[in-house]
C-alpha cells in the first residue's frame, strides 16, 4: 500500500462485530485506495480476519466491563495505538468505542501530516443494552453520558445512526450536533447470497410443517423469550409449526439467555435451538417466515437477510424494524413483550400460504431497491469522501 494512501482504523468491541458486519466496508475502502487497519479484542474470528488481508491490532477492552481501573487502561491503549498508527479517518462501532475511541482521537497525537488529528466517525447501530432500564445500564449511563457528550462535540468528529429516531434521540439531548450527524440506515444485504432457492422472487421453504425462524444473540431483549412463549402458545392451539432458534449465548451482556434455559425450552419441545451458524443463506431457504421480537434495533440484519430471501416478517413495532417491515405489505409489527400478539401473527401467515408468497415477493422487492449492500456501501464511501474534502485530507 502506497505510504500516501489515506489510512482508517475500524475500531470494535469484538471481534464478531468486524467479522460479521464490518467486512464489507473494509473490502470496499480498500478497494478505493485506503489502507485499513482493523483494532479489536482478538477472538476466535481472528484468523477469519486475516485470511480476509487485513492488518488486526488487539485491544485489551472487556465490553461488558464496570471497572473504572480495567476501561482506562483501554482507553490509554487506544491513544497509543492512534499515536502509532497516525491514521486520518477513525471509525468506531458501538457504545464504548465510539467513547473511547473520540477521546483517543482527541488526545492522541497529530497525524502524520503534523497538523490536524484524526478524524472520527462513530457510528451507533442502535440503541441497545446502555439505553435500556437495566441497572447497570443505568449505572453505565451516570457514568459515561458526561464523557460522551464531550467525545461527539469535539471537532472532526461524524456521528452515524441506523435510523432516524436514533439520531433525534440524542439530538434532543443535545449529545451531538446536528451538522455533523447523519443516518445511513444499515449495513446493507448481499442480495446475490441471500436470495430464494432456485433464484426465484419469493422464499418457498422446505416441505413440511410451517419452519419459523428467529436468530440473533441470545439475549432477552432480542424477544427470545417472547418467542418460546409464542411457541408455547401456538402448541397449545395445535398449530402444526416447527420454530427455529439461531444463535449463542453472549455471556458478556448482562440481558444474556442462560444457555441452560434454551437447552430446557428444546428439550421441552417448544424450539429447535441450532446454535451459532455460518450457512444462514441456505436455513433462510428453508424457513417459510421470519421473526425478530426485539426490544430495540438499529436496522437488524437478521430482518435484511430474510427479507432478500424472499420471507414475510414478523417484527415489534419498534423504529429499526418498522425500516424493513412494511405491515400488510411484506409482515407483520407487533407490540414489544406481547408473545400473544406475535403468535396471532405466525398462525395467520401459517394458514395463509397465498399471503406467505405476496408478502415474500414484497419483501425482496423491498430488499432490493433500499437494502443492496452496494448501495449502502456507496453512502458509506460518499460520507469518506465528504469528510476527506471537508478536513483536506488528500
Amino acid at each position: 500500500m502506497p505510504s500516501c494512501a489515506p489510512k482508517v482504523l475500524l475500531v470494535a468491541n469484538w471481534d464478531w462485530v468486524i467479522y460479521n458486519f464490518r467486512l464489507p466496508l473494509a473490502r470496499a475502502l480498500r478497494a478505493h485506495g485506503y489502507e485499513v487497519v482493523l483494532v479489536f479484542p482478538f477472538g476466535k474470528f481472528l484468523e477469519r480476519i486475516r485470511a480476509e488481508g487485513f492488518r488486526c491490532i488487539p485491544w485489551s477492552l472487556d465490553r461488558g466491563s464496570l471497572n473504572p481501573l480495567q476501561d482506562g487502561r483501554a482507553l490509554w491503549q487506544l491513544v497509543r495505538i492512534y499515536q502509532e498508527e497516525r491514521p486520518h479517518i477513525v471509525h468506531h462501532f458501538t457504545i464504548k468505542p465510539n467513547l473511547y475511541g473520540s477521546l483517543a482521537a482527541r488526545w492522541g497525537s497529530l497525524n502524520h501530516r503534523g497538523s490536524i488529528r484524526p478524524t472520527a466517525i462513530n457510528t451507533f447501530e442502535g440503541l441497545g443494552f446502555m439505553f435500556s432500564d437495566h441497572l447497570k445500564a443505568r449505572l453505565l449511563r451516570w457514568g459515561l453520558i458526561p464523557f460522551l457528550r464531550y467525545a461527539l462535540h469535539r471537532p472532526n468528529t461524524w456521528t452515524v445512526f441506523l435510523n432516524e429516531q436514533d439520531r433525534a434521540f440524542f439530538l434532543r439531548r443535545g449529545w451531538v450536533p446536528a451538522h455533523r450527524s447523519t443516518v445511513i440506515v444499515s449495513t446493507g444485504v448481499d442480495i446475490q447470497r441471500f436470495r430464494p432457492a432456485g433464484g426465484g422472487p419469493v422464499g418457498k421453504g422446505s416441505e413440511g410443517p410451517l419452519t419459523v425462524l428467529m436468530a440473533g444473540r441470545l439475549l432477552w431483549d432480542k424477544g427470545v423469550g417472547e418467542f418460546v412463549q409464542a411457541a408455547r402458545i401456538l402448541r397449545q392451539k395445535g398449530l402444526r409449526v416447527r420454530l427455529r432458534l439461531i444463535g449463542s449465548p453472549d455471556p458478556g451482556n448482562p440481558a444474556c439467555v442462560p444457555e441452560a434455559q434454551v437447552r430446557a425450552w428444546a428439550r421441552e419441545g417448544l424450539i429447535e435451538w441450532l446454535g451459532h451458524r455460518e450457512d444462514m443463506p441456505e436455513l433462510l431457504r428453508e424457513a417459510h417466515v421470519a421473526v425478530l421480537p426485539s426490544y430495540h434495533e438499529g436496522v437488524p440484519r437478521f430482518l435484511l437477510e430474510a427479507a432478500a430471501t424472499g420471507l414475510p416478517l414478523v417484527a415489534t413495532d419498534i423504529e429499526g424494524c418498522r425500516a424493513v417491515v412494511r405491515p400488510g405489505e411484506n409482515g407483520f409489527l407487533v407490540p414489544v413483550r406481547d408473545a400473544q400478539a406475535l403468535a396471532e401473527a405466525i398462525e395467520r401467515l401459517a394458514q395463509d400460504p397465498a399471503l406467505r408468497e405476496q408478502m415474500g415477493r414484497a419483501s425482496r422487492a423491498i430488499a432490493i431497491q433500499e437494502f443492496d449492500e452496494q448501495k449502502i456501501l456507496a453512502q458509506w464511501l460518499t460520507l469518506y469522501q465528504q469528510i476527506r474534502t471537508e478536513v483536506g485530507t488528500s
